[in-house]
């Protein structure tokens, strides 16, 4: 008589690949159930929403656009992930990069600059800034054993609070009385002539090149992924694991405070109160999807931002609110935190006897 019992071990290599792909299915089998309860098509709503934007080379442009800042968050948290420092915060960190930015970009300096050094001179400022908002938690973390996924996701509240005080207080505009800093001495490039893909993408391509070369041709990469596989072991063999996850969590906030200089230096030119849509959250949605590797964030990145612009479009063709794309990437994760955490389990067969 066969019997099959679950037990605790590794699932096969072939399953582990397939989990982007199973979740990315599950996760619409489960928002077309939605579709179908709002009496909506789900067909002709996945349509919208994944092919229409590729349709044109407007909004196909736009998804390289949104996939800037997304890259980039995704990114940083796969640093920090990789290392066990469950990063939560890099929505906070890419509102202190950009508020960096915003300052140094409108300093005397900045201006009496040429435009290339200005504007190293703000990607610097974002990425310290950035590290700065990542330290208090890391420290906490590292030191006392502070639980960082809750100081993470508070301090996003606190920088918030903070951007809506440091615009509303001392960066009003005078003439519209609209909460935004000055505009800033030099923007990124545009590398795409006609369209709003600038240089962030670059920056955003570079980081994801030296994330990977970083956590897989490096010394430190080595230790770094001893700490995130076990902590008590990397310690055994000689590793400072408080040293270790202090730097991770470090460079994970100033690769998320170039996501923030990105939307200032590339779009809007000037820091605003909702420069970021979440997209420091989508981070975290790109880097499980993308089985904390860079180079799956990367291309995560790109479908997750293909589903916020499809979702604008299913909006203006089906009347659909614009928040579904909010319900397929909170699916995602929770299917593919669902499905990461069954590879710690594997099927076996029991034959037992009749």
């Amino acid at each position: 008589m066969l019997n099959f019992r679950l037990e605790k071990g590794s699932a096969p290599l072939w399953m582990r690949g397939l989990i982007p792909v199973i979740s990315v299915v599950c996760a619409f089998l489960l928002t077309s159930v939605l579709l179908a309860a709002a009496r909506a098509n789900p067909f002709q709503a996945f349509y919208f929403m994944l092919v229409e934007p590729l349709t044109a080379p407007v909004s196909a442009l736009e998804v390289l656009v949104k996939a800037t800042p997304l890259l980039l968050t995704g990114v940083a948290v796969v640093f920090a992930f990789g290392a066990g420092y469950y990063n939560i915060g890099a929505e906070g960190q890419l509102y202190a990069g950009a508020l960096a930015a915003a300052w140094v970009g409108q300093l005397p300096l900045a201006h009496a600059l040429p435009a290339p050094l200005a504007i190293l001179l703000m990607m610097l400022g974002g990425f310290l800034a950035g590290m700065l908002w990542a330290l208090v938690p890391a420290l906490l973390r590292a030191r006392l054993g502070v639980d960082e996924v809750v100081t993470t996701l508070l301090l996003n509240s606190v920088m918030l609070f903070l951007i809506n005080a440091i615009l509303t207080n001392f960066w009003l505009d005078p003439v519209t009385n609209w909460p935004q800093s000055p505009r800033i001495a030099a923007d990124y490039p545009v590398i795409v002539p006609g369209s709003r893909v600038h240089f962030g993408l670059v920056v955003g391509l570079a980081a994801m090149l030296a994330a990977w070369w970083t956590l897989n041709r490096t010394p430190f990469g080595l230790k770094l992924r001893a700490v995130g596989l076990g902590r008590e072991a990397a310690r055994f063999m000689g590793v400072d694991v408080t040293r270790t996850l202090l730097l991770a969590a470090l460079v994970s906030g100033g690769i998320a405070g170039l996501a923030g200089v990105g939307e200032v230096a590339g779009l809007h030119h000037r820091l605003l109160e909702d420069i970021s849509p979440g997209y420091g959250y989508s981070g975290i949605v790109i880097a499980t999807l993308g089985a904390i590797n860079p180079f799956g964030a990367g291309a995560a990145a790109i479908f997750i931002a293909l589903i916020l612009t499809g979702g604008q479009s299913v909006s203006r063709q089906l009347g659909i609110p614009t928040f579904l794309s909010d319900v397929v990437q909170a699916t995602l994760l929770l299917v593919t935190l669902s499905m990461l955490l069954l590879t710690r389990y594997r099927i076996t067969r029991v034959v037992r006897p009749s």
